[in-house]
């Protein structure tokens, strides 16, 4: 590891450790039956996160963060190292099986992905940390060993669901930051946020609380997961399942809600079960129309493709053709099309192989790329033929693209060298209609075809 690489990785360990600490001392202000056991704790989800995107090196952030966490909260240095070592193993547990089990950093974007994960590191990896931490309360006599198994449950939901609900948030969101709506998302996601809220607001807070309390209400929270997930897939989805927690966690805390009983931590463990499962569910329903709309937009990709090159098919050059037609008849502005064809194709597959001619074919569409704009239309049109369609183009201009274009094919350094014969028709010089316009570009395709070219570089 370089000075800059270890300076970069102590920076990320320094900060995981504060985010960790952070968040530990912000969950134990919830720990009712144990000073060190909280029914939340989203510093697990923390942890697989962090050693999810930066991998094992980055272990010492939540072992020196889980330490100052106890050793800030109750107990003594050597209880803390103890328990900062049990949660340290846990997320080191969770990381290797979702690893090696569940698809590593991408455990969200498949439903038994995400089902993997739930077991591996939502139920038997906070296990361990559970048994763990409470072995060693009981032992140094922070806890009494009568309270053993209502200490770890809570201390093994807590940590359960923080994995399971904070790791997606995480996790989804460094995958892709960037926040790209159009108006009208922008407008259904305020709706949803609002209908989530309010609704939230509803079920756990005090408005209805003595006259609905006995009633299962949490269930009408429901269809705006499911809404977020079907919408807006994972991501918008794990973060609708955290507004959700946070929301049914305050007021649960404060005594409202379905889930308030006799006990703060009794309403803590109702709450968190449903919470995780409720994320799960949700986690997994937008995964599968995420995979499905992926899908989708294959078999249409597939559908207007040429399969070797990638490349605009026949069906797509044609609809591309009809629409810049139309374009004109609203602006009158002319397009350029430029039928090619690739010299002595046949002759390259008897001499080199069939694998070099497509490999040609390649070599050319990857050029017809290189010098497309955002608005214009590649395409393979059949066997060794190609279109580019040049919106709002004139004949000059496409004259200059044809040149460029047999010039940097004939330039691209690889073996044989390839030449092409490119055809010009301007809309509506040269013809009217989709037709005209492209037998106007194959007449004047094969008048280029009549210039003699270099001859290919064959072995003797």
């Amino acid at each position: 590891m370089t000075r800059s690489e270890a300076i970069k990785n102590a920076a990320t360990v320094a900060i995981l450790a504060g985010v960790y600490f952070l968040a530990g001392k912000l969950g134990l202000q919830l720990a009712y039956v144990n000073a060190s056991a909280s029914a939340v704790w989203p510093c697990t989800g923390i942890a697989i996160a962090a050693l999810l995107v930066y991998g094992f090196r980055v272990w010492p952030g939540i072992l020196i963060g889980a330490f100052f966490v106890n050793l800030t909260t109750a107990g003594n240095v050597e209880s803390s190292i103890g328990i900062a070592a049990g949660n340290t193993l846990e997320g080191l547990a969770a990381w290797y099986l979702v690893k090696r089990f569940a698809n590593g950093k991408e455990t969200f974007a498949r439903a038994q992905d995400i089902f993997k994960f739930a077991l591996l590191a939502g139920i038997l990896a906070t296990a361990v940390s559970a048994t763990i931490g409470v072995t060693i309360l009981a032992t140094g006599g922070l806890a009494d060993w009568p309270a053993f198994g209502t200490i770890w449950s809570t201390w093994w939901l807590g940590d359960a669901v923080g994995a399971v609900v904070v790791t997606p948030l995480l996790l989804l969101w460094w995958e892709n930051p960037h926040l790209r709506w159009t108006h009208k998302q922008m407008g259904e996601l305020a709706l949803l946020l609002l209908g989530l809220l309010g609704t939230g607001w509803a079920v756990f807070g005090s408005v209805l609380h003595q006259e609905l309390k006995n009633y299962p209400l949490e269930y009408l929270c429901i269809p705006f997961l499911i809404w977020a997930a079907y919408r807006f897939g994972r991501r918008k989805a794990a973060t609708a399942v955290c507004v959700l927690s946070g929301i049914a966690a305050w007021g649960t805390v404060h005594g409202y809600g379905p889930f308030a009983r006799e006990t703060q931590n009794t309403s803590l463990l109702l709450m968190q079960a449903f919470m995780g499962i409720i994320a799960v569910t949700t986690l997994a329903l937008a995964a599968e129309v995420t995979e499905h709309r992926r899908s989708e937009e294959q078999v249409k990709h597939l559908a207007l493709s040429d399969p070797l090159t990638g490349l605009a098919n026949y069906r797509q050059i044609v609809e591309a053709l009809e629409t810049e037609i139309k374009r004109y008849g609203r602006t009158e502005r002319p397009f350029v099309v430029l039928l090619m064809d690739l010299d002595e194709l046949k002759r390259i597959n008897d001499v080199f192989g069939h694998v070099v001619g497509s490999r040609a074919l390649c070599r050319l569409a990857d050029v017809l790329r290189l010098y497309s704009r955002e608005m214009d239309t590649a395409g393979r049109y059949g066997g060794d033929e190609f279109v580019l369609i040049l919106p709002e183009t004139d004949a000059e201009a496409g004259r200059l693209v044809a040149q460029r274009i047999t010039r940097r094919l004939a330039e691209d350094g690889e073996t044989p060298k390839l030449y092409v014969s490119i055809g010009t028709a301007v809309f509506p010089d040269d013809g009217e209609t989709l037709n005209e316009i492209l037998g106007a570009a194959d007449r004047d395709l094969y008048r280029e075809k009549g210039v003699p070219k270099k001859q290919f570089l064959l072995p003797s």
